[in-house]
């Protein structure tokens, strides 16, 4: 059983490696394997995940099960004043997927930031697992984009979800 806790420096290695495993499952089928580990090494090298366990208004989680990390999600505040957050990264281990530690890892980020109106992302198009996955968690498509993220000119869907407020 999988557990979600907050992302430490110990467990950046196993990320890492979680997000190389995850991205060539997922996307060398639509951008071929060097293609993706050169986004990989990009997006996802040891000093951008530094970065993240002390950004300031975010969340960085794992999903571990005491002897491996399952699953990696990270948001943070996008817009204060209009009370959005984004999330940056909701990756399962595909040995891990089908066990509901998507829904878990989601479940916890909400949960992280109870003062937002709405949660947004970014998904490749052609990915039709995760937009499922994000389509049954209540998620809608709002837009889209010819710079995933703001900096790789890769095109991505822009899916919203609003989140309950008192």
């Amino acid at each position: 059983m999988f557990f979600v806790r907050t992302a430490g420096k110990q467990d950046l290695e196993a990320i890492l490696a979680l997000l190389s495993e995850t991205w060539h499952d997922t996307y060398d089928a639509i951008y071929g394997p060097d293609r993706v580990a050169e986004i990989t090494a990009s997006w996802h090298s040891r000093q951008s995940l530094e970065a993240k366990l002390t950004q300031l208004a975010s969340e960085f989680i794992v999903a571990d099960d005491g002897t491996r990390i399952g699953g990696v999600a990270f948001a943070a505040w996008s817009d204060q004043q209009t009370k959005r957050v984004t999330l940056h990264q909701l990756y399962v281990h595909p040995d891990c997927q089908g066990q509901r530690i998507g829904a878990a890892l989601l479940g916890e980020i909400i949960d992280a930031f109870p003062d937002a109106n709405a949660l947004r992302l970014e998904v490749e198009p052609a990915n039709e697992k995760a937009i499922g996955f994000y389509r049954a968690h209540g998620f809608e498509k709002v837009g889209e984009t010819k710079d995933c993220g703001g900096r790789t000119g890769i095109p991505a869907a822009i899916y919203e979800r609003p989140l309950a407020t008192d």
